[in-house]
């Protein structure tokens, strides 16, 4: 069985690594605020007090973090995964990060330490990690993502192979444009329902099965409708670090994203104060009168 390195215990990488644990997989864990460790170090992982060690006791490096600035610190960072790192080791990057940035970094690994580089942003949320039920999109070679496949099904519904080293980036940058975009456009019909005297908290159950269904309105409506932002799901700021990808992409490709640069200002006024850290819900205030 591989031995799991798991980088990042965050809102998903907490769910995950629970997951992972349950399923019987040997799991040391690392973050920058170690105090995060100590629930799983209570349901059995192994807490490493430095990236290298990390490493040095894994064959699989899982890494969930905030951002690119992040993967690129506890990758290339001194005393990080490249220092340590060595040949038949995989980094398997759950973070969601710029596509360009991914085949770099991916190159860079390869040829300093010979290790390889999967990237498998996921999406399905807070409840989808915690369930088993998150939809991985995964970019690098055949056989890294197959050896990689038995072990994130304990995490997932479904994983694909969308391509190679940097495909998977790609593809999340697109999902995450369709929900940055769609969260926008249900907080203008809960707030025009509630303005029009509809009881909002309806809409999402009188909806569901339609052409406007979707698992965003089922999640995101209904808080919006009875402004219940707690417990954080989806961070403001991390739709907003997404939505700059989605943009950031689309400048670099010569291609027209008006939508998801509307979405991209709009986030980016809401999130201004401690808004940032909020749910992605608490959006709905923008459209109070």
């Amino acid at each position: 069985m591989e031995k799991i390195g798991f980088i990042g215990i965050g809102l998903m990488g907490q769910r995950m690594c629970r997951r992972l644990l349950a399923a019987g997989y040997p799991l040391t864990v690392w973050n920058r605020s170690p105090g995060k460790c100590t629930e799983l170090a209570s349901a059995g992982a192994s807490v490493a007090a430095s990236l290298a060690e990390l490493v040095a006791s894994s064959d699989l490096l899982f890494c969930c973090v905030s951002d690119t600035a992040a993967v690129e610190h506890v990758v290339f960072g001194a005393d990080a995964i490249a220092t340590h790192a060595r040949p038949g080791q995989l980094l398997v990057d759950f973070s969601s990060i710029e596509p360009a940035a991914t085949r770099d970094f991916a190159t860079r690994l390869q040829a300093n330490t010979g290790a390889g580089w999967v990237d498998a942003p996921v999406s399905g949320g807070v409840l989808g990690a915690e369930n088993g039920k998150l939809v991985i999109m995964a970019g690098g070679s055949e056989a890294d993502i197959e050896r990689i496949r038995p072990v994130l099904a304990h995490l997932s519904q479904r994983l694909t192979r969308m391509g190679e080293v940097g495909c998977g980036q790609v593809t999340k940058v697109c999902n995450q444009l369709i929900v940055a975009a769609n969260a926008m456009l249900i907080a203008e019909a809960v707030a025009l329902a509630q303005q029009s005297g509809v009881d909002a908290s309806l809409l999402a159950p009188a909806l569901a099965g339609g052409f406007a269904d979707s698992l965003p309105l089922q999640i995101l409506a209904p808080r919006m409708a009875t402004q219940t932002f707690e417990p954080v799901q989806w961070k403001v700021a991390t739709l907003l670090k997404d939505l700059d990808n989605a943009v950031k992409l689309a400048r670099e490709t010569g291609n027209s994203t008006p939508l998801a640069a509307l979405a991209n200002q709009l986030m980016r006024l809401h999130a201004g104060g401690d808004n940032a850290v909020r749910d992605l819900s608490s959006v709905i205030e923008l459209y109070h009168p």
